[in-house]
């Protein structure tokens, strides 16, 4: 059984992505059921399944982002992860006749399930990329948006995605942030949801205890234009923009 899940896996990575980066440990060992396997993806590529996941807050938090970057993407947008459902291809229909919407991801069945629900008619390039190691030059984007990828990252290489998102987006430009947040204490799912999340994302309860600033780089180079909180807390969308791409891009590599 093991044999056949891993040649179809390895099928799939060589049909869309010849050079394919190695599956870190961390996300074969605890999201192979989410993300990995092929029948994880087909299961798991259901709007309503991806709506109820987020308690009903899926479309909110997609219109949130889509609502802030407008009707006309000009310029480069870097979308750092595949996602389920639908945010992908909505944001692909805002970008100008002459910007360009890229997006990442490290696993080449996401890429392969994304194309799926793309228009092969709109300005879109699909890379297989590590997050904690992007392939771009300082300073190559417009803006940048990470979707629930962080809590899904342990402490190191979340620190790294966020300091190469930074180093990838020129000054001026902006990356957005949506994931958990430090929900109230009058929110119930504060303790209900925690421990679940505790069973199947072990990295998720940075993202209950601690604000994103802990993990961004030390010093200047951007700056927090927004702060929006969702369902009592529970979600955030966090908007930082850049100022200087220089302080970063040296902190990113050293």
């Amino acid at each position: 059984m093991k044999d056949s899940y891993d040649q179809t896996v390895a099928s799939t990575c060589a049909a869309i992505a010849p050079v394919v980066p190695d599956v870190p440990q961390y996300l074969q060992a605890n999201y192979w059921w989410a993300y990995v396997h092929p029948h994880a993806v087909t299961f798991f590529e259901r709007q309503w399944l991806v709506n109820l996941i987020l308690w009903g807050n899926y479309k909110r938090l997609c219109n949130a982002v889509l609502n802030d970057y407008g009707d006309n993407l000009l310029g480069r947008t870097l979308q750092i992860a595949c996602a389920y459902g639908d945010l992908t291809p909505r944001l692909a229909e805002r970008v100008a006749s002459d910007g360009l919407l890229e997006i990442v991801d490290i696993l080449p069945i996401q890429l392969e399930n994304l194309s799926g629900k793309l228009s092969p008619d709109l300005p879109i390039k699909l890379h297989c990329m590590d997050s904690a190691e992007l392939g771009f030059p300082d300073a190559s984007f417009d803006r940048a948006l990470l979707f629930f990828l962080l809590h899904e990252q342990p402490q190191d290489v979340r620190e790294r995605t966020l300091a190469e998102a930074l180093r990838v987006i020129r000054p001026g430009g902006t990356l957005t942030i949506v994931d958990y947040a430090p929900a109230s204490r009058l929110n119930p799912l504060r303790y209900f949801w925690m421990p679940v999340l505790d069973r199947l994302e072990p990295f998720a309860r940075d993202l209950f205890t601690e604000e994103i600033s802990a993990w961004l780089p030390k010093g200047d180079g951007f700056a927090t234009v927004s702060d929006q909180r969702f369902f009592g807390g529970l979600y955030q969308m966090l908007t930082l923009k850049v100022t200087e791409s220089k302080t970063i891009g040296n902190q990113a590599s050293s």
